[in-house]
């Protein structure tokens, strides 16, 4: 959870040289490397969501094109855009400052600790109000033993469990799905996971842990791709040659940790919640503060 805050967290736990050379200062080495590892991070994204991304761009396409917008494909595309806008303002706006002013240990354990409070407390109030559902009548015997081989059936469509959610997304309000992109703000603030703090956005509009994981990662490709672009140059920098290695070795393993995780993830949401996540980053976050603040 944040990888922005376990890139702070971990040098200054390991000490010594990591900790004096890998710094989140301006034009720090470190920093360029970060950038390509969150490229690395969003292709990954892309790849996962390939044929999810092919629909979506296309559907974006053909509204644009004929100036209407009347399936869902086309419906989640203009939600995904209009949602990304808060975050990317913000962002050009705040996310240096921030940076530099909070990207350091004590405020990123405080802000990692708040980010697992937020998830216990949204996991809690999700059990709170959630209704038992009640039980499938049982049917009848002549029901069970029936014979319909000489009614008239018709073809059923397969949908694809991807495609079905991405139609359930597409029924969100326009001020919901803003109202949950514009969540990804907090997770400029170094510790807030940007998928965490979206995923809990997403529950409290009412959607299920699957379906908000995936508007999450949906939301978080454009994101971290279009940041990740605009900062790439600075890796090429005469001051900056040296990490040109570790920036490919990096982004190689961060592109396939992604990967993995996105695979683990999509099918752990199915039936699980943010609860493990949360009390990890409780623990760390404080376990971190403890120790820095001392």
């Amino acid at each position: 959870m944040s990888s922005l805050g376990h890139s702070i967290l971990i040098p200054a736990w390991v000490g010594g040289s990591w900790a004096r050379d890998l710094s989140m200062g301006k034009d720090s080495p470190y920093l360029a490397v970060l950038v390509a590892m969150h490229v690395a991070t969003a292709l990954a994204l892309v790849v996962f969501y390939r044929r999810d991304w092919v629909r979506i761009v296309r559907g974006l396409w053909t509204s644009v094109r004929d100036r209407e917008v009347v399936d869902a494909d086309q419906r989640l595309a203009w939600l995904l855009v209009l949602a990304t806008i808060p975050v990317g303002i913000a962002g050009l706006l705040l996310e240096s400052a921030l940076r530099d002013f909070l990207g350091k240990p004590v405020p990123t354990a405080i802000f990692l600790a708040l980010n697992g409070v937020v998830l216990l407390a949204v996991e809690r109030f999700a059990r709170a109000g959630r209704r038992p559902v009640p039980a499938a009548p049982v049917p009848e015997a002549s029901e069970i033993t029936r014979d319909f081989s000489a009614e008239t059936t018709m073809p059923l469509r397969i949908v694809r469990a991807e495609v079905a959610a991405d139609r359930r997304l597409a029924r969100l309000g326009v001020g919901e799905a803003v109202l949950i992109g514009a969540a990804q703000i907090l997770a400029l603030f170094p510790g807030i996971s940007r998928s965490g703090i979206t995923m809990v956005a997403g529950l409290r509009r009412g959607l299920s842990h699957e379906d908000a994981a995936r508007f999450a990662f949906l939301l978080a490709t454009p994101v971290i791709l279009a940041a990740g672009v605009l900062k790439m140059p600075s890796l090429f920098t005469a001051e900056n040659h040296a990490s040109l290695g570790p920036a490919l070795v990096g982004s190689l393993v961060a592109g396939v940790a992604a990967y993995l995780a996105l695979r683990f993830l999509t099918r752990y949401f199915e039936t699980r919640t943010l609860t493990p996540f949360a009390i990890y980053c409780v623990v760390a976050g404080i376990g971190s503060l403890v120790y820095f603040a001392a």
